[in-house]
């Protein structure tokens, strides 16, 4: 991958993490609404997408997948703080680069996004996003968090 594709990675799956957040709904319905033709135009669409907001870039993408309001709300009531929404999407390009083979990124992101460790990263009030990516990709490999 080149420096910008990573850039462009890294800005969508922030993208997708933004969205989850903001609609309530698990990463995965997200990137199963987008499909991998939406998720290609917003990785071709992300250098200019950078100079608009989150919000902007999300508002648009909800109207136009119709993305609906979900429930999974892992943000209100934690106890802990919250990792950022860029914060996820490094650690999800992080594990793209590493698991995908070349050329095959948008559907690793797609596969990823829609795996159980999705859920386990989600999930604020554990420690599962802390984790040594490396320790998450072998789980996700895996299909379980490993001990």
């Amino acid at each position: 991958m080149t420096e910008k594709e990573k850039d462009d990675l890294f800005y969508v799956c922030s993208l997708i993490e933004f969205i989850a957040r903001k609609t309530k709904n698990k990463r995965g319905v997200i990137v199963n609404l987008l499909g991998e033709s939406g998720i290609r135009k917003q990785l071709y669409d992300a250098e200019v997408n950078h100079c608009l907001t989150f919000e902007q870039v999300s508002d648009e993408l909800i109207e136009q997948y119709q993305i609906a309001q979900g429930d999974f709300d892992t943000i209100t009531g934690c106890k802990y703080t919250i990792p950022g929404y860029m914060d996820i999407g490094k650690l999800y390009c992080i594990m793209i680069e590493d698991c995908a083979r070349q050329g095959e990124e948008v559907e690793e992101l797609i596969r990823l996004f829609s795996s159980f460790i999705s859920d386990e990263i989600s999930n604020f009030s554990s420690n599962v996003y802390y984790q040594n990516p490396s320790y998450l990709e072998c789980s996700y490999k895996a299909g379980y968090l490993l001990d």
